[in-house]
């Protein structure tokens, strides 16, 4: 049974047909791309389930790559990285990547992270017939993945308008970093959790002065919560 298909974008073909051969035995299509040029190429010819993206790539790198997708896609990605350093993960989550694998890995392991994070791209998609949730001046739609602030439709990126959902549809609870990050990135982060922060100053810039009926706030020393005003 064919479990997807996968674009493998590294430059290095050892790597990239050693991953070949361990997602072929899983049961994976496999189509590789050895520049970011030819992944971004590919990505728009072949329509993957899932791409496996590597970051120090000639003619465009992993991050432009993923930044390309993200303006078309929610496909999901795993950034591959040799660094492993801090800001290599916080960059890539903010870009909208869905999980990160440090070189060099072990095929059991690369494997498991792929059935996770394509496990958790499918149940979104299984309950996203009517994914919507509506206070006053704001529509955060995830079936057409779309942000409407005051009647007009905001361009915001996927893992910010997933993040302002998981905190709507959750009114006045309370989350720490570390759960926003494991609910809506999908994994537990192993670092700095900056990237929060990030998205949630961005946010607060799309909704500034939308509403005094709900408000995205700051809970000092424990994290972030949507409340909404009695």
């Amino acid at each position: 049974m064919l479990m997807g298909k996968i674009l493998v974008a590294d430059d290095d073909i050892n790597i990239a047909e050693l991953l070949r051969l361990y997602l072929e035995k899983e049961g994976y299509s496999v189509v590789i791309a050895a520049d970011g040029e030819e992944a971004t190429a590919k990505f728009t010819q072949e329509s993957p389930d899932l791409v496996l993206l590597d970051i120090m790539m000639p003619k465009l790198d992993g991050w432009q790559v993923c930044r390309e997708i993200r303006k078309k896609s929610n496909c999901p990605i795993i950034m591959i990285t040799a660094k492993g350093e801090t800001f290599d993960k916080v960059l890539g989550l903010e870009l909208g990547a869905d999980d990160y694998v440090v070189k060099p890995f072990d095929s059991k392991e690369i494997v498991a992270r792929i059935k996770a994070v394509m496990r958790r791209a499918g149940k979104a998609s299984d309950v996203s017939d009517n994914k919507e949730v509506s206070y006053d001046n704001l529509v955060v739609n995830m079936t057409k993945y779309e942000l409407k602030v005051n009647g007009k439709a905001v361009d915001t990126p996927p893992k910010e308008l997933e993040l302002l959902y998981h905190l709507a549809t959750n009114p006045n609870r309370v989350y720490t970093r570390d759960q926003l990050l494991d609910e809506v990135w999908g994994f537990e982060y192993y670092g700095d959790s900056r990237t929060v922060d990030v998205h949630v100053k961005r946010l607060r810039e799309k909704l500034e002065g939308a509403s005094d009926k709900w408000t995205l706030k700051t809970v000092w020393g424990v994290g972030y919560k949507f409340e909404v005003k009695e």
